[in-house]
């Protein structure tokens, strides 16, 4: 059984949320905390297989703890559930960028968190969170390591600049992908010579917040894909949250064309659209990438478009997966081209698609 801390400062939501988490048998509320104070006294003592750690509390809030745990190098698998996480898309990114694995959406109303949806989302959230590997401590990728990048693509691009063919590269991530795609797309470089596009699992709200924030690291255009946007080289488009993302065959061209149906292995966008979506494309090749996440998100698509297409599959290696579920799936199809750690993961793109 899983042991869990809750930390919030409303005595009502401390007592739902335990309530949720305590009726899973695959998990027990250990400790109770009201502020980040008293949850860093027992991560101090104590060890958890999990944390669900509120934002906004008194005396020390939810960053304040997490920039505390690194400061001390205490390292915990943390949940954040916040009613700051539906608007404030960067508190949430900031959380994830300090260690929090995953988010869910806390409703305002205590009394809205005992609705199914929430119930079904915080337990399947949490179970992810409770069975990755703690994450590392320290800080994203930093302006050393921009340099360090820009080196190796310049290094790589020399091997590249002689691949041909018409070329996309199609990713896939989840739990802990934020933080991984920080690892990978600001080591692409601007003159790629394919379009990359990216379902990372996240409600509406979020996805233009972390194309924003990876755009600013970056060299390589990263925007959120909107409707109609016409794919090119050299930029990075990543899927809205709440929607999803298929690549539309236009004369001399492909687009960006969102749907609506409903969520697929309990995602909505769901990375099996995109990759299904380029089953008819004229792409010489498509180079799939699976990153960090938990069920197996991607692997359906990818063996519906190897019917069709030809495809070069990249999958992140298991111990640098915050949760190997979504890679295992498809390196258990025996589809995986290459297993490769997350450091390396931008390198092999550009190697198989090359600079222009």
């Amino acid at each position: 059984m899983k042991k869990i801390l809750v930390v919030d400062d409303s005595a009502l939501m401390r007592r739902v949320l335990c309530d949720i988490i305590d009726n899973d048998e695959r998990f027990h509320v250990e400790d109770r905390a009201v502020n980040g104070l008293e949850a860093l006294d027992l991560l101090s003592r104590k060890s958890y297989d999990a944390v669900v750690l509120d934002v906004n509390m008194p005396q020390m809030n939810g960053l304040e703890l997490l920039r505390e745990l690194q400061k001390r190098k205490i390292s915990v698998r943390v949940l954040m559930a916040s009613t700051d996480t539906k608007e404030g898309a960067k508190t949430t990114l900031d959380a994830l960028e300090l260690g929090a694995l995953d988010f869910v959406h806390k409703p305002n109303n205590a009394m809205d968190c005992r609705t199914d949806a929430f119930k079904n989302r915080l337990i399947r959230v949490l179970s992810a969170v409770a069975e990755s590997r703690e994450p590392a401590l320290g800080k994203s990728f930093s302006m050393g390591e921009l340099k360090t990048a820009k080196k190796m693509v310049e290094l790589v691009g020399r091997h590249a600049a002689d691949v041909t063919g018409n070329k996309i590269v199609a990713l896939a991530s989840s739990t802990g992908g934020p933080r991984a795609l920080q690892s990978v797309v600001p080591r692409l470089p601007k003159n790629l010579k394919a379009p990359v596009v990216i379902v990372q699992h996240m409600p509406a709200g979020f996805t233009a917040s972390l194309a924003e924030r990876l755009n600013s690291l970056s060299e390589i255009n990263v925007k959120e894909a909107a409707e109609g946007d016409v794919l090119e080289a050299g930029t990075v488009y990543i899927a809205k949250g709440g929607k999803h993302l298929n690549i539309q065959a236009e004369p001399g061209r492909y687009s960006i064309h969102y749907t609506d149906e409903p969520a697929r292995e309990g995602v909505k966008p769901c990375a099996n659209y995109m990759y299904e979506s380029l089953m008819d494309s004229r792409y010489d090749q498509v180079v799939c990438v699976v990153m960090t996440g938990m069920g197996a998100d991607g692997t359906e698509g990818i063996v519906h478009l190897k019917e069709k297409k030809k495809i070069h599959v990249i999958a992140q290696e298991a111990s640098t997966c915050a949760v190997y579920g979504m890679p295992r799936s498809i390196v258990n199809t025996g589809l995986a081209n290459q297993t490769v750690p997350l450091d390396q993961i931008a390198q092999e793109i550009i190697m198989n698609v090359g600079v222009k």
